[in-house]
């Protein structure tokens, strides 16, 4: 069968998100991150539907069961029960609405509220930008794992405080990449001359800087998705983050991390999951930025 190659002019008259899908879908890993990322948000929001068992009953007669593949591992429990007699697999389907899905939600929190801070930013100019340029530039030095913890110890442990430190410990990065995005465009020749035309502020902003950040803005997300993931699950691990008995992987594996020699599977099993969700996000990212670049090249 022949092939056909589109014309430069064919190319150009595609929209640029025709484009940049056309180009990610080119990529093996890229497609592949996709499909295992698609499961993940499926599973945090259908997991309470989906559960075999109740993943907070206590069973006193199936304490530690082993996996269904072993000889005294029972069909009912794929992954066997904890030291509690609770399904470790039901406990892990719902872990991902806390893992996983929490960290969808900070980040777009973080997002909206990077780009806010950071239009004001990048817009303005004089003494308030640089005195926020230079407060900003400080709290990037820190860490964001270190500065959620920090958060956490001021707010106090728990799920819906770990959800505002992160949210507050990405917010940084945001308002720093969404600043110099827009610092950027306002220096392009075309905004310049859209000024000259008597455009204000806002004008600028919706029409021309917006339309031109916008593949930055998904980059920062898919990015700080997965420092998200790390940090809810090393809060959870550390306690200061889902108290028991709520189901998140990290706090999972704090539980059975006494138990590693006698029940490995509950430390492996939410170990893995938490490295294929971080793996997911980066492989989307990776063709997502890989994309543009081709995009722009084109």
């Amino acid at each position: 069968m022949a092939k056909f190659r589109l014309l430069p002019d064919e190319y150009l008259a595609r929209s640029p998100l025709t484009q940049l899908w056309r180009e990610f879908s080119r990529q093996h890993s890229a497609i592949a991150g996709l499909i295992l990322f698609s499961g993940f948000f499926l599973l945090a929001l259908l997991s309470p539907l989906i559960t075999p068992h109740d993943p907070y009953l206590q069973n006193d007669a199936l304490l530690l069961l082993p996996p269904s593949w072993s000889e005294l591992g029972l069909v009912q429990y794929p992954f066997g029960t904890d030291d509690l007699g609770r399904d470790m697999f039901s406990r892990l389907l719902v872990g991902a609405r806390y893992t996983f899905g929490i960290a969808m939600i900070t980040v777009l929190g973080a997002l909206i509220m990077g780009l806010l801070l950071g239009t004001l930013a990048g817009m303005s100019r004089g003494v308030k930008s640089s005195v926020f340029n230079h407060v900003l530039d400080l709290a990037l030095t820190i860490p964001s794992l270190l500065l959620a913890i920090i958060i956490v110890a001021i707010l106090g442990p728990g799920l819906l405080n770990t959800t505002w430190a992160i949210m507050l410990a990405l917010l940084p990065q945001f308002v720093h990449g969404i600043r110099n995005a827009i610092a950027e465009q306002l220096n392009q020749d075309y905004v310049i001359a859209y000024r000259l035309d008597g455009a204000n502020n806002w004008q600028v902003f919706s029409r021309i800087v917006l339309p031109n950040i916008w593949e930055r803005l998904t980059l920062m997300a898919t990015m700080a998705l997965s420092t998200a993931i790390l940090d809810i699950a090393a809060l959870g691990f550390l306690g200061l983050g889902a108290q028991a008995p709520t189901a998140e992987w990290g706090a999972i594996i704090a539980d059975s991390l006494d138990l590693i020699y006698v029940a490995p599977v509950g430390v492996a099993i939410p170990g893995l999951l938490i490295f294929l969700a971080v793996l997911s996000v980066n492989l989307v990212g990776d063709g997502l930025r890989a994309a543009a670049k081709k995009r722009r090249e084109n």
